[in-house]
């Protein structure tokens, strides 16, 4: 048996529920019409929205020189796989930013879409309220993410998602192209200092050569031969002259060694840097799509907000439960006061 309590007295029971619904029928139907009729206008009040989605998957965020030059790339520098969660997560970051919120607000002119007037106070923190309210980013759970966007225009709902898209891949290569590029500057400044001293080491080299000195240790070992023939052979003339050119080589044998040995290392570096130097500038040129869009957003056909229905439905039966409890609360407090008046 079901029971309306107050402290450790019942009242009412499922007998007399029959008689109690009776008892308030008038005020129960009442608060029906009044409450179906009063949320329905309320609801038709309430303006259409159109909803439109993008649905994206991130790019893996690899260097694009590694990934299309490097001949020992890994399976996760592949341009054409889809991204990881925190590639999911970086570009949920980014579509909430202050750049792109920023760039949309001001191509739509939604300030006076929403009807926010622009010189009350509180307009930004309003502009952010509807912005986040009708434009809205979630993960799936397929690692992708989804742009979602309502409006009362069907057509500018989807242009929004179809803009914001975009310009996620314009601030995700507005950023890395910087960072690229000074990246670019560093190497190429190295690369262009190792050329500069390997040229002005290979003129150095060159007046040696001129002198004389083209291969210290071979022509040192030939001449010393051959300045001991002509010693033993009594060529004064040919040993006087090989002589001087043995002069000639220690005297610029330790430079031409050093110079020649400090270009084989310059070289072996100018070729790293050289590699360096056109992966930096390819990163640095790049303007590959940082997404992959599985559906772009169409204008809909369909008003996804508000359901009338629901609206109607549960502000009628909220009221019809909140008058119901008022009703026990009346009933309730009378027999209370019956039961301290006999006493």
């Amino acid at each position: 048996m079901s029971e309306f309590s107050t402290g450790n007295k019942s009242y009412i029971n499922s007998t007399h529920l029959l008689a109690f619904f009776y008892k308030w029928r008038k005020t129960v139907i009442t608060v029906f019409i009044l409450s179906a009729i009063s949320s329905s206008v309320v609801a038709w009040m309430i303006p259409e929205k159109f909803k439109s989605t993008v649905i994206l998957f991130p790019a893996p965020s690899v260097s694009i020189s590694k990934s299309l030059m490097s001949q020992n790339s890994s399976p996760q520098s592949d341009l054409l796989q889809f991204g990881q969660e925190d590639d999911m997560e970086r570009m949920l970051q980014v579509l909430n930013s202050e750049e792109i919120r920023e760039t949309i607000v001001s191509k739509y002119k939604l300030s006076e879409h929403y009807g926010i007037e622009n010189d009350n106070q509180f307009r930004r923190t309003l502009l952010r309220q509807e912005y986040d309210g009708n434009i809205q980013f979630k993960k799936t759970e397929y690692m992708s993410v989804k742009i979602e966007v309502l409006d009362r225009d069907p057509q500018m709902a989807s242009n929004i998602a179809n803009d914001i898209a975009s310009l996620y891949d314009s601030s995700m290569v507005r950023m890395k192209r910087v960072r690229a590029i000074e990246a670019f500057k560093i190497i190429e400044r190295e690369y262009t200092l190792t050329q500069n001293e390997i040229i002005a080491k290979e003129d150095s080299l060159h007046k040696l050569m001129q002198l004389g000195v083209n291969d210290y240790e071979s022509q040192s070992e030939r001449m010393n031969e051959a300045l001991g023939k002509a010693i033993v052979e009594g060529k004064t003339a040919a040993a006087a002259e090989l002589d001087q050119k043995l002069k000639t080589l220690s005297t610029y044998g330790s430079a031409y060694m050093s110079l020649r040995d400090d270009l084989y290392r310059m070289r072996e570096q100018s070729n790293l840097l050289k590699d360096k130097y056109e992966q930096a500038k390819v990163d640095a040129q790049q303007n590959i799509s940082e997404k992959f869009v599985v559906d772009r957003a169409f204008p809909a056909e369909k008003k996804s907000y508000p359901i009338r229905w629901i609206i109607v439905v549960v502000a009628t039966l909220s009221s019809l439960i909140l008058t119901l409890i008022a009703i026990v609360l009346i009933e309730n407090i009378k027999k209370v006061q019956q039961l301290t008046s006999n006493t």
